[in-house]
């Protein structure tokens, strides 16, 4: 299918995809999270032409299961990998059902200013008991509940990031002024299990909004910039975009790649003896650099992006940036982000107008008219 070309994320948390995956990973187990591999990896993903990142997060300590996954704060991650990188999107996977969302407001608004406006925030849910005593909080019980702290978490969230107009601060030093006070908003949010008043501690993103992906089952679509959409096949992604709502959408794609040294059947046989790839309902593609890139081909026109959920990083990412993406810029199917452009516009999202602006306001009501 021909299409618009394709904006290109991956999933670059631990060593890959796979809960074993660091069975096979290039370094030794202690320097997982050392800033040196974690740079490393994010220069592999930025040279190879990825418009975004992704890094997974969660709430509690590595388990007692065989396969362990230590980690640094997703957040504290994409901060130190916003200086070390120039034109790759960072976005963290940051949970909300437990988290404050006045502090998710200011430390994604802080990452914007720290990457100069190439911060998103990729939403997830919470859904382990466990969690609840991590974080101190009354359990936050069913699903539905789950999706309604989502809902209120970035209601507030997009809320805070316009509390501050584009032109609050002054920084005057002959009036002695730091900021103009009738630029900053009280957001005055009451949901059903908590209020806040704003405004934000943090001036506006540059952004003005950050890009915001996620699930639509856990997220009203009108949050959304981008859904992350599944399907065991293109027709059920196909499916599941037209019914996303969203102004770009994104299909999630697991990846395990035929390499010199092994097959990409033997590589996943090979974790397999130790722990199952678990099934999330999503397209995975098993086999040839070149049948992925098919693969990818086919989405075009269905979806606006894919995300990568690489098998092992260290054996697929270079796969990848050597075989698949040239062969998808080449043709024309994907392509890269620009030098000194922000997330919103790499993915031809426009800025958002703030709406407690007088302008923005004032269009506002001329639309209900």
């Amino acid at each position: 299918m021909s299409g618009p070309a394709l904006r290109l994320a991956v999933e670059l948390d631990g060593d890959g995809a796979h809960p074993a995956a660091w069975r096979r990973a290039a370094h030794s187990p202690d320097h997982l999270l050392t800033p040196r591999r974690v740079a490393r990896v994010a220069a592999a993903a930025e040279n190879a032409g990825f418009t975004l990142l992704t890094l997974e997060d969660g709430a509690l300590p590595p388990g007692d299961t065989p396969d362990v996954v230590g980690r640094i704060g997703a957040v504290e991650r994409a901060a130190f990998l916003a200086s070390s990188t120039s034109v790759i999107g960072i976005a963290p996977v940051v949970p909300v059902t437990y988290a404050e969302p006045f502090h998710i407001s200011s430390q994604l608004a802080s990452l914007d200013h720290i990457s100069i406006g190439r911060a998103g925030w990729v939403v997830s849910e919470e859904a382990r008991p466990e969690a609840a005593r991590a974080w101190d909080r009354p359990r936050v019980d069913g699903a539905a509940a789950r999706v309604r702290e989502s809902r209120d978490g970035v209601e507030v969230v997009r809320a805070l990031w316009d509390s501050w107009e584009d032109d609050a601060v002054i920084r005057s030093v002959a009036t002695s002024r730091y900021l103009d006070r009738d630029r900053l908003h009280y957001v005055d949010f009451t949901g059903d299990t908590y209020a806040v008043k704003g405004p934000a501690i943090v001036p506006r993103p540059p952004q003005g909004q950050l890009v915001v992906l996620g699930r639509p089952a856990l997220v009203p679509a009108e949050q959304l910039d981008v859904a992350l959409v599944e399907g065991r096949d293109v027709a059920a992604v196909t499916a599941a975009a037209a019914a996303a709502g969203t102004p770009r959408t994104f299909a999630e794609v697991e990846v395990a790649l035929d390499t010199v040294a092994a097959t990409a059947d033997e590589r996943v046989a090979d974790l397999e003896r130790h722990t199952p790839w678990t099934d999330r309902g999503r397209l995975r593609h098993i086999g040839s650099a070149a049948g992925l890139a098919a693969l990818l081909g086919e989405l075009r026109g269905v979806v606006d992006g894919v995300r990568l959920h690489p098998l092992v990083l260290d054996e697929d990412l270079p796969e990848l940036s050597r075989l698949v993406l040239p062969h998808l810029f080449e043709r024309r199917h994907a392509v890269r982000p620009l030098p000194g452009a922000s997330l919103r516009t790499h993915l031809g999202l426009e800025r958002p107008a703030n709406r407690y602006a007088a302008g923005a306001a004032f269009e506002a009501l001329e639309e209900t008219r």
